[in-house]
């Protein structure tokens, strides 16, 4: 899949016209249709009149090809994020609505758990050993205050998920170290609970996350992975079709410069 063209083919092609005369020749053309310039993303001439003109170094750093791709992925975890955060903030609203009536709900379980008891025994169902049964006790002997906590936590949660999904899908810097020191403080959590509760479920989400802290660090290379910040800079200058069209140009006035006698 060619993503630049893809994006071209969503939000336009970017072409702008630098003040350098040699390197304004290298993204103009004139056709019989008029002019045409080259576009920044994905190289291809397209007619019209540019969309932006100035100093070549104040030419917009158009994200190309793999960083393309790499932009569809963060935005497709940032997506997941806000899919998990909306189901924290539906836990947190039903954690509340159940501490406005906890001590209703807990007076019915009590009257009503004795009454299928003898329909259990026929089942073979030992309510006294369900784990169901122990977890319900268990939520409400609960206190309210406790509650409340369980609320504050999931809200907290929840707004950690949806500022990591705006810093990825916005495609900030600050944003990818959000998303890799969030989501790695919570691998020791899921372990355990695999360790607890081997599910396939659990295995899976695990494996997910994982990858995604691997792919995010290494991708941007935070933390000073293969070479860091100033690597990742120059990395995204080297895919600038402004900037390949003006390191052409200086090659080609070293090799037209005569040798020094």
């Amino acid at each position: 899949m060619d993503w630049s063209l893809r994006a071209c083919g969503r939000h336009g092609h970017v072409t702008y016209a630098p003040d350098e005369d040699a390197l304004r020749v290298r993204l103009r053309a004139e056709t019989p249709l008029g002019e045409a310039w080259r576009c920044l993303r994905c190289g291809d001439f397209t007619l019209g009149p540019p969309r932006g003109a100035g100093p070549a170094g104040d030419a917009p750093v158009v994200l190309r090809g793999r960083a393309l791709r790499d932009a569809a992925v963060l935005r497709t975890i940032a997506v997941f994020r806000w899919a998990k955060a909306v189901l924290v903030l539906g836990g947190a609203y039903g954690v509340w609505r159940f501490r406005a009536h906890h001590d209703a709900v807990r007076r019915a379980f009590d009257e009503d758990l004795p009454l299928i008891e003898p329909l259990a025994h026929r089942l073979g169902w030992n309510l006294d050993q369900s784990g169901v049964v122990h977890t319900l006790r268990t939520v409400l002997a609960a206190r309210t205050s406790t509650l409340a906590g369980i609320v504050l936590a999931l809200l907290a949660l929840a707004a950690l998920m949806l500022v990591e999904g705006a810093g990825l899908w916005l495609l900030k810097r600050w944003g990818e170290y959000f998303s890799v020191i969030v989501t790695s403080a919570f691998i020791p959590v899921e372990i355990y609970e695999i360790a607890e509760k081997v599910s396939p479920f659990r295995i899976v989400l695990l494996l997910v996350n994982i990858a995604a802290v691997l792919y995010i660090a290494l991708s941007k290379r935070l933390f000073g992975l293969r070479g860091g910040r100033t690597a990742y800079e120059a990395e995204r200058h080297e895919a600038s079709l402004l900037e390949v069209e003006e390191a052409g140009l200086a090659r080609a006035g070293r090799a037209h410069r005569p040798a020094r006698s």
